[in-house]
């Protein structure tokens, strides 16, 4: 489509949506429920069940297709009622369009921005009075904030970020949840692929001290989606920072589809594996290392000495999730706590580990236990505690 072929193919765009708008004014999937109130309400998708029970006398003028509008259909729905509604979520795109018309209609003026519609919050808007959430739990009830899974190859790593007081830029992808406490180890995250892009940034404007610490994570499958060019930027424009691919061997957060590093399509059938090795050196980083994130005094060794470098680097934690379809995930036994050997020091609680419960009834100051349903015996609690207290049961 070239700028000469484009001045000629715009008038035949334009010409294509009136008729579209003409068509979709005489389609089943647009259609007109009369009620026996004189309120007419214009709706589409969901909010179509939410007005259905908001309104039941009313008119509905229910949109299968709402670009472009089936304005003459809307002009004759507007003609018959003295009241007119829009019941969409979220931003007024079939209202604002509407008003363009030059047809009064009321919604957003009635009707949250924000947040889930629902009948009653309908009901309540269009009554004039404030529509507030559906349902508020009366019962006070414990937090329970999302939390990465036992066994999770992401938590060593956020672990030692933790302790090497790193400027992580996070990612999109269950490792965001390196956020959270105890890791605490997320210090941005803005959209996929930006993290290379923030830590090329923060590299620039912070003092040489400080652009040690810069530090990018990234899911295999995101580096893939959209990392790749920020790390081309990163070694084009000589900035510090060292990247972190967290190869889990799958696309974990969205449902553990298969991604070009793994070496499957999406129907389960083998295919090529991009090297992500291969694939940095060949965009020009000069350092790029594969380490097992499973073990941690090696993990934050290499962390912080890649850390030092005054160049970009890589770092590739190679490990499993372990929620992954193959059978490539060895399984071991859960572990236990030996309480004589437990000294209450809660190191282990730092890993943030969904496995590890704390009973403080058990002594005086409380002990460690390990939930055998959820353990899946990694191993990583066994290295943070420095009394040996935590074992594997016997198969």
């Amino acid at each position: 489509m070239l700028p000469s072929n484009a001045r000629k193919r715009h008038p035949v765009i334009e010409k294509r949506l009136l008729d579209l708008s003409e068509w979709a004014s005489g389609q089943g999937f647009n259609r007109v429920e009369n009620g026996t109130s004189g309120i007419g309400v214009i709706t589409a998708g969901v909010a179509y069940q939410y007005a259905k029970e908001a309104l039941p006398d009313a008119s509905i003028l229910k949109l299968g297709m709402v670009y472009p509008l089936p304005k003459q259909m809307i002009r004759e729905f507007a003609s018959r009622h003295k009241t007119l509604y829009v019941i969409e979520e979220l931003d007024p795109f079939i209202e604002e369009q509407i008003l363009a018309m030059g047809i009064a209609v009321q919604g957003k003026s009635l009707l949250p921005l924000c947040g889930e519609l629902t009948p009653g919050r309908v009901k309540a808007g269009l009554d004039g009075g404030s529509p507030e959430l559906a349902y508020e739990h009366k019962e006070p009830l414990p937090n329970r904030p999302p939390n990465m899974c036992p066994g999770c190859p992401h938590r060593g790593v956020f672990l030692a970020l933790n302790r090497l007081k790193a400027f992580v830029n996070g990612d999109i992808g269950c490792y965001t949840l390196g956020f959270m406490p105890p890791l605490s180890a997320m210090d941005t995250c803005v959209c996929m692929g930006a993290s290379i892009g923030n830590a090329t940034g923060l590299g620039k404007v912070l003092n040489e001290e400080d652009s040690k610490k810069v530090v990018s994570v990234i899911g295999d499958s995101t580096f893939l989606h959209t990392g790749i060019n920020g790390l081309i930027d990163m070694v084009y424009n000589k900035s510090e920072g060292t990247v972190i691919i967290l190869d889990n061997r799958i696309t974990g957060m969205t449902g553990r589809q298969e991604n070009p590093s793994s070496g499957f399509t999406l129907m389960g059938e083998p295919t090529y594996e991009i090297d992500l090795e291969q694939l940095c050196r060949a965009v020009g980083v000069k350092n790029v290392r594969v380490i097992d994130p499973y073990e941690l005094d090696n993990t934050r060794a290499v962390i912080k000495e890649e850390m030092e470098r005054p160049e970009p680097s890589v770092i590739i934690t190679r490990r499993p999730c372990m929620l992954i379809k193959r059978d490539v995930i060895e399984r071991k036994p859960p572990l236990y706590v030996d309480a004589d050997k437990c000294t209450a020091c809660k190191a282990c609680l730092k890993l943030g580990c969904p496995a590890i419960v704390w009973n403080p009834g058990d002594g005086p100051k409380g002990k460690a236990q390990v939930d055998k349903l959820l353990c899946v015996g990694c191993g990583v609690c066994e290295q943070v505690c420095k009394f040996g207290a935590f074992g594997a049961c016997d198969e």
